[in-house]
């Protein structure tokens, strides 16, 4: 049976927000505080790591070292943790369409749905064209039940679970609304792991299109585009295999966009920003040249003062928590 919690998404007004996400391997977490509407001065971020056969105990441990012990938090799941699935929106009434959207994603979703934790959100902003979608996020309860035991080991209660989707839409958005062009099409390509890009396409401050890019192992660690050694023996053999690497995400986000192009011809896409820790200006040039359309860096540092310094690996891990920081009311899940 399902796990009864709140919907993805929703959370109560606080000006002191702690975000965390954990996988049962490591523990991330972001403590910050509002100063101002869009704008949180991050007072510390972190990862951390249990060891051993008793790392419930390891991570109550790390976690009461860190001061975090007895709070109200904020989770995220992963893209890994969830299905993020897209179907035509069931002719119901509102309050019915969670039960409906259950049995028409019956055969898509990878476990039996008495498994599965579901929630719902329409597609897009109806301003622009009603799209008749809407996505449906499944999340096995085994996956809800760790986040909440991991919580629970610091005596901490959780208010909300949302999603790295919903995560990034909420950070590409701000940096669109700071900049004037909140109701444009615009895109973001994310590396949410060393091995998978997250792809959305937002306007309006909604989430129109998603979609992961499975890469293979160590893709953050290849040589993206010709290198100097690109023409000398055992270095051009290597940079060969990780052009055919690299060349897979080119064609993946060119056939996102182009199908971007044919379903929302009313909103052509404005720009594209990426986020790759620290290659991130590598890859928004190399993708500029790739793609023939200027790419830019997703700088949310304006956004964050505060969220500097620490490992790189963590950093990255912390860096999608700040979008659940933004979630609001005034927008659906």
């Amino acid at each position: 049976m399902a796990l009864t919690l709140p919907r993805f998404g929703r959370r109560a007004s606080q000006t002191e927000q702690l975000v965390l996400a954990w996988d049962g391997r490591s523990l991330a977490y972001v403590q910050a505080s509002e100063e101002a509407a869009g704008r949180h001065r991050v007072q510390r971020f972190g990862v951390l790591r249990p060891e051993g056969d008793k790392s419930a105990e390891d991570l109550a441990g790390q976690l009461t070292a860190a001061g975090l012990r007895g709070r109200s938090v904020r989770a995220m799941l992963r893209p890994d943790q969830y299905q993020m699935l897209q179907i035509d929106a069931p002719a119901v009434p509102p309050e019915e369409l969670k039960t409906a959207a259950r049995w028409q994603v019956r055969e898509m979703v990878n476990m039996h749905l008495d498994d599965l934790t579901l929630d719902v959100l329409k597609v897009g902003d109806e301003r622009v064209r009603a799209s008749g979608s809407i996505f449906v996020v499944a999340a096995p309860n085994a996956v809800i039940r760790g986040v909440m035991e991991a919580a629970q080991a610091a005596r901490c209660s959780v208010d909300v679970i949302d999603i790295q989707d919903l995560a990034q839409r909420n950070l590409q958005s701000a940096v669109a609304r700071r900049d004037g062009e909140a109701e444009r099409a615009h895109a973001a390509i994310v590396m949410s792991s060393d091995s998978q890009a997250l792809l959305t396409i937002c306007a309006y401050d909604e989430l129109f299109y998603t979609r992961r890019i499975d890469l293979g192992l160590g893709f953050m660690q290849a040589t993206w585009g010709p290198g100097e050694g690109a023409r000398d023996g055992d270095a051009g053999i290597g940079l060969a295999q990780d052009d055919e690497r690299t060349q897979r995400l080119v064609v993946e986000i060119q056939r996102s966009l182009d199908l971007w192009d044919r379903t929302w011809p009313m909103l052509p896409l404005d720009r594209i920003v990426v986020q790759a820790g620290a290659r991130t200006a590598e890859m928004a040039q190399w993708l500029s040249r790739e793609l023939g359309h200027s790419v830019k860096p997703l700088d949310v540092t304006p956004l964050f003062p505060g969220f500097e310094g620490g490992s790189e690996a963590d950093r990255l891990l912390c860096w999608p928590l700040l979008g659940v920081l933004l979630r609001s009311e005034g927008r659906q899940p």
